[in-house]
C-alpha cells in the first residue's frame, strides 16, 4: 500500500513537473487553429474571453447591430455564435468590452454620441446586467484593474459633426467593490500646462478649442498591481499617466514628431507613383497612439504604442489637406523645389494637417506633418521618454511579403492599430495588430530595448481587436491570439504550436 502511494505521488510530481516545463518552454508561434464569420462591416471589432465560461464577447455594430454576440469557444477549431446581448436601451453604437472574474463590461455610447455615455456591466453566466453605470461622452474604451476591484473608460468626447458641440475628454473609474460607485476624471487640474506641453508636441487645436474639451482620451493600459493607470490621447500625440488610487490624472507626457528625412524612417508618400518606393521625405509623422500596452522590465513600465494616427474630420472642421492642394502653400525658402515636391509622383498625394507647420504665421508652411508614425513605440512609463521605434519596419515588411496596401501610402501606410502583449512560455510577446495590411506583426519583447520579429499572420480585413489569452486561462491550455476584424466581421484564432 505503502509502495503504492509514492508511485501514484512520483507520477503526480513527475506530471507536474511536466507541465510545468512545457508551459515554460511553450513556443511563441502560431498558427491559426479556428475561425468565424459573424456579419458585415463593423460586426467584429473588439472581443473579451471569459476563462470560466468559455464564451468569447464580440462588439457587433454592423447590421442589425448595437449588440455583443456571444461565441462558445468550447472547442476552438469550432467556435460557435450562441447569441447576443442587444445593448439597444443603454443608448447607441457598443465600443468596447472587458471580461474580470465572470463580470463583462461594455462601453456604450449614448443615441446622441456627445451626451454622457455609459459602462453596463453583465454577469457572463447569465448575460443579466449587474450594473449600469453613467459615464463621460462616447466611452470608447473599458478595461478592469488586474486586481478585478475597478473598471476605467475612456471617454473620447468627440465633437458632434458641425462642430458645435465639443464635450469634455474624460476618463472614469469604476469601483467593482463599492457597488459601482464612479469617479469621472477630466484634464482641467493640469490646464496650466498648456503652453509648456504644446512646445514637447502636444496638441490642442481645433474649432473654438480649449484645453479641456480639445483633450480626446482612446485606450488604456494598466500596471500589473493596478495602481497606474496609462491613457492615449489619440488626436493629442500623448499620454496621460493616472493614479488609480486616489482618481488624479497625474502627468501627460507630448510623444514629439518622427523624422522622415532620416533614412530609416523612409515612406512612400504616393499612392500614384507606379510602384511602391520607400525614400526620404521633408516630412514628420505625427505619433498619435490608438493601442497602448504595459509590460514592466527591470523595475520599468514600458509602454508599447500602436501608432495609427487620425485626423479631425468633420463637415465643421477638417484638419486634413493633400499637399498638392492649392490652399496648402510651401514656404520658397525652405522648399525650394516645391513645385516639384507637390507633383503626385512625389509627396503631393500625402495627406497632412494643417493644423501645424506655420512656423512665422505667414500663408505658408515652412514644415510638413503627416498623420500617425506607420510604426510601434516603446517609452518609459515613468518619464514619457521614446525607448524604441520601429522605424519603417512594419510598411517594409508588408512589402516583403506582399501585403503592403500601397492604395494607403498617401495616409497612412499598414496603420498600427490595435496592440497587446503576453507571455508565452519563457518569451514577452508583442502583437501589433495592421488595420490596413489585414494582419498582425509578431515580436519577442523580452529584451525591450532590442524588439525582435517573428512572424507575419494574416487576419481576417481590418483587424480592430488583437486579443491575447494566457496557457492558463485558454481551452485548449495553449496561449491564443484572437483577432476580431471590423471590415469582414471575420474572428480568426491563432495558438502556439
Amino acid at each position: 500500500m505503502r509502495k503504492s502511494c509514492l508511485t501514484v505521488c512520483a507520477l503526480a510530481l513527475l506530471f507536474a513537473c511536466n507541465k510545468a516545463t512545457d508551459v515554460k518552454t511553450e513556443n511563441a508561434f502560431f498558427n491559426e487553429i479556428g475561425s468565424i464569420d459573424i456579419g458585415d462591416v463593423g460586426a467584429a471589432e473588439i472581443s473579451a474571453f471569459d476563462p470560466l465560461t468559455k464564451k468569447l464577447f464580440v462588439v457587433n455594430n454592423g447590421t442589425g447591430g448595437n449588440r455583443i454576440d456571444v461565441i462558445q469557444l468550447g472547442n476552438l477549431a469550432n467556435p460557435v455564435l450562441m447569441g447576443s446581448i442587444s445593448v439597444t436601451k443603454y443608448g447607441g453604437f457598443v465600443n468596447s468590452v472587458a471580461v474580470s472574474n465572470g463580470k463583462l463590461a461594455a462601453a456604450i455610447e449614448a443615441t446622441d454620441k456627445v451626451n454622457p455615455g455609459k459602462v453596463v456591466v453583465f454577469n457572463t453566466a447569465t448575460e443579466a446586467e449587474i450594473a449600469s453605470v453613467t459615464v463621460g461622452s462616447l466611452p470608447d474604451m473599458v478595461i478592469f484593474t488586474p486586481d478585478g476591484k475597478f473598471i476605467l473608460s475612456a471617454n473620447e468626447g468627440e465633437p458632434n459633426d458641425a462642430y458645435t458641440i465639443d464635450p469634455v475628454g474624460t476618463v472614469s473609474i469604476i469601483s467593482v467593490t463599492e457597488n459601482y460607485a464612479v469617479a469621472t476624471l477630466d484634464f482641467s487640474s493640469l490646464a496650466s500646462q498648456e503652453a509648456a506641453l504644446k512646445t514637447k508636441g502636444f496638441r490642442i487645436f481645433g474649432k473654438n478649442a480649449s484645453f479641456i474639451k480639445d483633450i480626446e482620451p482612446e485606450y488604456i493600459a494598466i500596471s500589473a498591481n493596478s495602481n497606474t493607470a496609462w491613457v492615449t490621447l489619440q488626436e493629442n500625440n500623448g499620454i496621460a499617466q493616472i493614479d488609480i488610487k486616489t482618481k488624479t490624472i497625474t502627468n501627460i507626457y507630448p510623444l514629439g514628431f518622427k523624422d522622415y528625412s532620416n533614412v530609416q524612417n523612409s515612406i512612400d508618400p504616393s499612392d500614384q507613383d507606379g510602384g511602391i518606393t520607400f525614400g526620404s521625405w521633408p516630412v514628420k509623422g505625427i505619433y498619435m497612439p490608438d493601442g497602448i500596452a504595459v509590460m514592466p522590465n527591470n523595475g520599468i513600465p514600458f509602454l508599447y504604442t500602436a501608432n495609427e494616427g487620425d485626423a479631425r474630420e468633420y463637415t465643421g472642421y477638417s484638419e486634413i489637406r493633400r499637399i498638392n492642394s492649392s490652399v496648402v502653400l510651401l514656404d520658397p525658402v525652405k522648399f525650394p523645389n516645391a513645385a516639384l515636391l507637390k507633383t503626385n509622383a512625389q509627396l503631393g498625394r500625402l495627406n497632412i494637417t494643417t493644423s501645424l507647420g506655420n512656423t512665422d504665421a505667414d500663408a505658408e508652411l515652412e514644415e510638413l506633418y503627416s498623420l500617425g508614425a506607420r510604426s510601434f513605440s516603446i517609452w518609459n512609463g515613468n518619464t514619457g521618454e521614446l525607448v524604441f521605434d520601429s522605424k519603417n519596419e512594419i510598411d517594409k515588411k508588408a512589402f516583403e511579403v506582399g501585403k503592403y496596401p500601397d492604395g494607403r501610402s498617401d495616409d497612412k501606410g499598414c496603420e498600427p492599430e490595435g496592440i497587446t502583449i503576453g507571455r508565452v512560455g519563457n518569451k514577452d510577446i508583442l502583437f501589433v495588430g495592421l488595420e490596413r495590411a489585414n494582419a498582425v506583426m509578431v515580436y519577442d519583447i523580452t529584451n525591450p530595448l532590442k524588439p525582435t520579429f517573428i512572424q507575419w499572420l494574416n487576419c481576417g480585413e481590418g483587424p480592430e481587436g488583437v486579443l491575447f489569452v494566457s496557457a492558463d486561462k485558454s481551452p485548449s491550455g495553449k496561449s491564443l491570439l484572437i483577432v476580431s476584424s471590423e471590415t469582414d466581421g471575420v474572428i480568426k484564432i491563432f495558438g502556439t504550436l
